[in-house]
């Protein structure tokens, strides 16, 4: 799963190329580095147009097992959209969103010593990532990425990767029907325009305020 991607653009390029009003950027506070937990910026509609706004990346969930007053875990990958957690928002545009970035990490090595091995879009800068956002009463507005299964070139690092969307399926994704967002998640995206960069970058060292990721 992702639990590690980065956005290096600045607002006003990411805003043009998802075709955002520059005047209309609300994302203030999001890190080109993104962590679970921490704010990330993501595109979703509002009143028609196309907004750009930072939220909290992962939907808090408490589990019947935990202590009271335990902190929520980041639940902020997307296994299945089929699933009760996430069908009702997904069925709603409204709460439909794009996730910019320019890569995503995944560890590689043995335990202890792991590193971050970047896969992005071959001569792509920015690209997408399918999400669901909504609003939360423990932290506020916050997202999540639907994950599918690995091409054949991304899963000689992991067997699931983000849904990733070419720039003439934005609209589909933000409006089109659930099951247009299910056949998003079953297909395979084309191994040809991965590039992989495997790095010395450590693994771990994250910062104190991200929270233990989770996927459902």
């Amino acid at each position: 799963m992702c639990n590690l991607y980065t956005e290096r653009l600045s607002a006003a390029e990411v805003a043009a190329h998802f075709g955002v009003d520059v005047p209309d950027i609300v994302a203030t506070n999001a890190p080109s580095t993104v962590h679970p937990g921490a704010p990330g910026m993501v595109v979703r509609v509002e009143n028609g147009r196309r907004i750009l706004q930072s939220m909290g990346w992962g939907f808090p969930l408490k589990l019947a097992s935990m202590k009271p007053g335990s902190k929520p875990k980041a639940v902020n990958n997307i296994a299945d959209l089929r699933k009760p957690m996430w069908v009702g928002l997904a069925r709603k545009p409204q709460w439909r969103c794009l996730i910019p970035l320019t890569a995503w990490a995944e560890p590689a090595g043995i335990k202890g010593s792991k590193t971050r091995i970047w896969l992005s879009l071959k001569d792509r800068p920015i690209f997408a990532w399918g999400g669901l956002w909504r609003d939360s009463a423990e932290w506020g507005p916050v997202y999540s990425g639907a994950m599918t299964d690995a091409n054949e070139v991304a899963a000689t690092v992991h067997n699931r990767m983000p849904v990733l969307l070419h720039e003439d399926e934005y609209d589909r994704w933000l409006h089109g029907s659930f099951d247009e967002l299910i056949a998003f998640q079953d297909r395979v995206f084309p191994s040809g325009l991965i590039e992989i960069e495997p790095t010395d970058e450590p693994w771990l060292g994250w910062p104190s305020g991200a929270k233990p990721a989770t996927l459902l």
